[in-house]
């Protein structure tokens, strides 16, 4: 668990050292939010019916925002090779990857999102469920982002097929994460169904994205 620990750590800090984690996914977050009234108008029922679904789709274009870092850096430098060669399974370390991304880009996210509802007008009773649906969902839009980006790695100016191979997958994610912050607006309970499958996807990008992704990673070094 040590070289595990020890690369979490490493990502962390070149993470705040090099910018481009949590404080341009967040300010990219509230520039869209705060965008989007200006664009659809002061009318603040209408605000509220979209909030839960204009927050989730901010959410995924932030963390889509950031996934093509992922790799590319240590792919240049050469660290991903050494972390390749090394006695450790690519697998765990691109789940230790993954969840650095998570750590500094999809969970502040998730955190800030009921915050940046207010400036939509939503509705109080929506605040539990879109924290939790956020909660949940976000690790399964790292996990996609890191699978895309191991697809990518090398390419120059692979950003635009990231996004066309990575947008698709995370529309399952999309409909049951606006489907579980808009419960509160529903006559029928369909958060927990929504949250339930929500765990259920995440879980399973949780179990096979390292391994598509680790099998990416090593085609480029074959």
């Amino acid at each position: 668990m040590k070289p595990l620990t020890a690369l979490i750590k490493r990502d962390l800090i070149l993470s705040y050292r090099l910018g481009g984690g949590a404080g341009t996914a967040i300010g990219f977050f509230l520039v869209v939010v705060t965008l989007l009234p200006l664009g659809i108008g002061p009318d603040s029922a209408l605000l509220s019916r979209i909030a839960p679904g204009a927050l989730w789709i901010a959410l995924l274009l932030a963390v889509l925002l950031s996934v093509d870092r992922m790799f590319q850096a240590d792919f240049e430098d050469g660290s991903l090779e050494l972390m390749f060669l090394s006695p450790v399974s690519l697998e765990l370390i691109v789940l230790c990857k993954t969840f650095t991304h998570w750590l500094t880009t999809g969970l502040p996210l998730a955190l800030a999102a009921p915050l940046f509802g207010f400036l939509l007008n939503i509705s109080p009773d929506a605040i539990g469920p879109l924290v939790l649906s956020t909660l949940i969902g976000s690790p399964a839009l790292s996990l996609l982002g890191g699978l895309g980006a191991s697809i990518t790695l090398g390419l120059r100016r692979g950003g635009l097929l990231l996004s066309l191979i990575i947008l698709p997958l995370y529309v399952p994610i999309l409909i049951f994460g606006v489907s579980a912050a808009s419960a509160a607006t529903s006559a029928v309970d369909i958060a927990t169904p929504s949250l339930l499958i929500l765990a259920a996807l995440s879980l399973a990008t949780l179990v096979l994205c390292p391994l598509a992704a680790a099998a990416a990673v090593r085609s480029h070094f074959r």
